[in-house]
C-alpha cells in the first residue's frame, strides 16, 4: 500500500543544508495501524509529510496505492490528498466558523457532494462518538477531547485509503487520549483503513500493529505485530 524507496528529504543548501530524512526504504501493508516513533527531530513528521504528498522527496520515490506521488502535478496531488487521505493533528485544526457537523462534512463539502445519505452517515458517526448533542456546536464550545473526536470523524468519514495522525493524543489528558486511541482502533478495524501515526507516547505506539523507529532521519528498525 505505502512504499518508500530510498526517499530522502533535504532543506536548504550549502552549510545550511539539513537532511531531514535519509534514504528511507519501507513498506507499510494496507489495513495496518503503524506507529512512527523516535525523539523530536528524528524525521517522523517529515515522513508523514512525504506519505501525505505535502512535501516531495528530494530524491527517491514515494508510492501510495501504486501511485508515485513525486510524479504527480500539484492539481493531482490536491485531489489525491482530498479524496484518498485523512488527517488528524495534535492541535485539531478544526475550522472555527463551522459547526461540529460541518467540520466533519468538509471532505464532501469541498467536492460539493454532501448528499442526504451522507448527512445521515455524519449524524450516525456523531452518535457513535457520543457527540450527537454537539452537532450544532462550534469548536470553541467543545472540550479538547470532543474536538479531537470531531477531527477523527472528519479524517475517516469519506473512507480514505490512509489516515495520517501527527501526535493525535499530544494535547489531551490521559483519559481523553485513551478514548481517542480506542476510537482509532475501532474505526481502523471496521473500515480496514491504513493508519500511520507519529507519536512520542509509548501507550499510543503499543496500540499499533507495527512500529517504525527513526533516529536522525534514518529508519533504525521496523517491528511488525507488536500491538498489545
Amino acid at each position: 500500500m505505502i512504499e518508500l524507496h530510498r526517499a530522502t528529504k533535504t532543506y536548504g543548501h550549502g552549510p545550511a543544508r539539513v537532511v531531514a530524512l535519509h534514504e528511507c526504504s519501507i513498506s507499510i501493508l494496507a489495513g495496518r495501524m503503524v506507529a512512527l516513533v523516535g525523539r523530536s527531530g528524528s524525521g517522523k513528521s517529515t515522513l508523514l509529510n512525504l506519505i501525505g504528498g505535502v512535501d516531495r522527496p528530494s530524491s527517491g520515490a514515494v508510492r501510495v496505492a501504486g501511485r508515485d506521488l513525486s510524479t504527480m502535478t500539484e492539481a493531482e496531488l490536491v485531489l489525491f490528498r482530498r479524496r484518498s487521505l485523512g488527517y488528524v493533528f495534535q492541535s485539531f485544526h478544526l475550522l472555527p466558523e463551522l459547526t461540529a457537523f460541518d467540520n466533519i462534512a468538509v471532505p464532501w463539502l469541498l467536492d460539493r457532494a454532501l448528499t442526504a445519505r451522507r448527512r445521515r452517515e455524519i449524524d450516525d458517526l456523531l452518535a457513535r462518538l457520543g457527540l450527537a448533542d454537539k452537532r450544532a456546536k462550534y469548536p470553541d464550545e467543545l472540550s479538547g477531547g470532543q474536538q479531537q473526536r470531531i477531527a477523527l470523524a472528519r479524517a475517516i468519514v469519506h473512507r480514505p485509503m490512509v489516515v495520517l495522525a501527527d501526535e493525535p493524543t499530544g494535547n489531551l489528558d490521559t483519559r481523553s487520549g485513551r478514548e481517542i486511541l480506542d476510537l482509532m482502533c475501532q474505526l481502523q478495524a471496521e473500515f480496514a483503513t491504513t493508519i500511520v501515526m507519529a507519536t512520542h507516547s509509548e501507550e499510543a505506539a503499543s496500540r499499533c500493529q507495527d512500529r517504525i523507529l527513526l533516529d536522525d532521519g534514518k529508519v533504525l528498525k521496523l517491528e511488525q505485530g507488536v500491538a498489545m
